[in-house]
This record gives structure tokens, sequence and C-alpha cells, in this order.
């Protein structure tokens, strides 16, 4: 058997868990993630999606929110005859100490491909960016950001309508198959790491999302304004602001017009979406959430709101 440690927080962590462990040869000794963090009104305590995940596969939790400092945990991990740690959108950076326990090292699994979009949003920066192409790739955790040698690599296509709910479930459904494979051929001296590339022509980074790169402008072109619905469709959403109130784009689509007009003209108003024009072309609104109303057609929206074709929208 091959004793295993995993670390995780988020969802798009769980399908990896759920699969390894039904992997015959794996013993996932212990689920490593944050401490249950405070949520909703009443401020009750809320555990991380993968600590869900590991109780009901009857999984032994331990919880930390500074691995680094937790001198009783590394205890704990230092005397468990650990032959890897995997780590997958854990969230807290390792020491050397720790990346010394396991025998054969650590693997993470990063949602690009790497030396590409280093850092915290990969998925993100990818949809962002207007990508075809992304992918995941396990490698050696090093203290570096992201810079650990390459074990395995696989492509992923990024449709193009495709936004982050639906590119992060792509990347979990994948994920646990590459680490298995990773896991194994490590044990079985079958994989050769491999450095990655420094070349700054080939590195990139992507780093966190602010709230400024959820603000929609009809000034920008079709492309961008699509992109930044996408990459958002999930985490609070994209917003453009009309008569000082937010209003969240939760689904829209392209549409080309080769009509010169001002950005932000309504230039469509059907049950199928509200059609504004952007800085090259123009974009349809199909759904909407308005700041402090439920989520609604933007058909419903421009009536309640008494717009009409030829009105201007514009970020106040």
């Amino acid at each position: 058997m091959i004793n295993v440690v995993y670390f995780g927080t988020p969802q798009i962590a769980v399908n990896a868990l759920n699969k390894l462990i039904n992997f015959n040869d794996i013993n996932m000794v212990y689920v490593v993630t944050p401490n249950d963090k405070p949520q909703g009104r009443g401020y009750k305590l809320c555990p991380p999606c993968i600590k869900q995940a590991a109780l009901k596969n009857n999984l032994k939790v331990l919880q930390t929110d500074c691995i680094r400092k937790d001198k009783e945990l590394i205890e704990i991990l230092k005397t468990s005859n650990i032959d890897f740690f995997i780590t997958f959108a854990f969230g807290q950076i390792l020491s050397q100490e720790i990346l010394d326990i396991p025998k054969y090292g650590t693997i993470n699994l990063h949602a690009s491909l790497l030396p590409k979009y280093r850092g915290a949003n990969p998925i993100q920066r990818a949809i962002l960016n207007g990508d075809e192409i992304t992918g995941i790739t396990t490698m050696i955790t090093s203290l570096g950001l992201d810079e650990g040698d390459i074990c395995l690599k696989e492509e992923i296509k990024i449709d193009a309508n495709m936004g982050l709910l639906a590119l992060s479930q792509k990347i979990s459904d994948k994920a646990p198959f590459l680490l298995y494979k990773t896991i194994k051929g490590l044990y079985t001296n079958t994989i050769t790491p491999q450095k990655q590339s420094n070349d700054e022509n080939v590195v990139s980074y992507a780093n966190k999302c602010s709230k400024d790169d959820m603000i929609l402008d009809f000034n920008q072109t079709t492309c961008e304004f699509h992109n930044k619905v996408r990459a958002f469709d999930c985490c609070g959403n994209a917003y453009f602001c009309f008569n000082n109130k937010k209003i969240k784009v939760i689904c829209a689509f392209p549409f080309q017009t080769s009509e010169e007009r001002k950005p932000g003209e309504i230039i469509n108003i059907s049950k199928d979406g509200v059609t504004i024009t952007t800085k090259d072309s123009a974009i349809t609104l199909k759904r909407i959430k308005p700041e402090g109303k439920s989520e609604m057609d933007a058909y419903c929206w421009v009536n309640g709101v008494r717009l009409k074709v030829g009105d201007f929208l514009s970020n106040d």
C-alpha cells in the first residue's frame, strides 16, 4: 500500500480525494485542511468542502490555519510513515521541514500547463485572457511559487462559452487520474520529473483576481466583456453599474454587428436577451442579478427599469 496524506480546501479538490481513495493500492492516512470558518448571518462554523468529503468517507482529518507553525500537526505527520503528500488547492505554503517528511516527496496538482500561469488564479486568468487551451500539471512541490519539477501534464480545451464553473468541473474530473498516474510513476520509478523552464518568454503568473477584475465596461471589446462574465460565473459575478446599483451579469453571449455605434447603446430587446454595443461589436445579456434583487432574465430587468432600444448603459 502507498501511504498518502491529502492537503486541500475547496470544492474543486473534492473529486480527486473521492477518486483516489477508491484505488486499491492507495491508503489515505490523513486529510489536512484549514479550520472551520464562521459563515452567514449567524456566523455558524462551517467546515471546508474537503473536510466534509473526508468525514463522509470516514477519513481522519487534521485541521490548521498555519501548517508551517503547527508543531503538533507536523509531529503527527513525521511519525506516520508517509510515502506522498498530495496538495490540490490547499491555500497554505508548506515549509521545507514539511516537504522533507514524505519518502517520495510532495506532489502538487496545478490547474495550468506550467510554467504558464504560476500562482493563485490560473483557471480564471486563462478564461480572462481568452485562451482556447489550458490544462493540469503535476509537479514536485518546492519552496518557489509553482516552480517544482514537472511530472505529468494534460491539455484541456476551453470551449468558447465555457465559464469558471464548467472549466473547474472539467479539471476536477481529470485531476484524480493524473494524480494517480503520478503517484504510481514516482513510486515505481517510471517517471523522471523534468526541470521547469525559467525562460521569461514562457513563464507567466496568474495573480490573484481583484475586485477591479470583475468590473464590466461597455467600452471593452465584446471578447473582453464576455471573458469577464465567464471568468466569474460562480464566484460573485462580473458587474456593471446602472443608477448607482451593481448589475451582475450571470450569462451573456457575443453578438456580431458591423454597424458603427457608440459603446453602451441598447440595439435590441427580446425574450432571448438584451443586446448592447461594445467597443468593437455587441454583447447580448441573457441573465442578470440587480443589486438587492433575485436573478432574472435581462429582458425582464430592462422592462422593469423602463429601458428601450436607443438608450445607453454606462458605468456610473
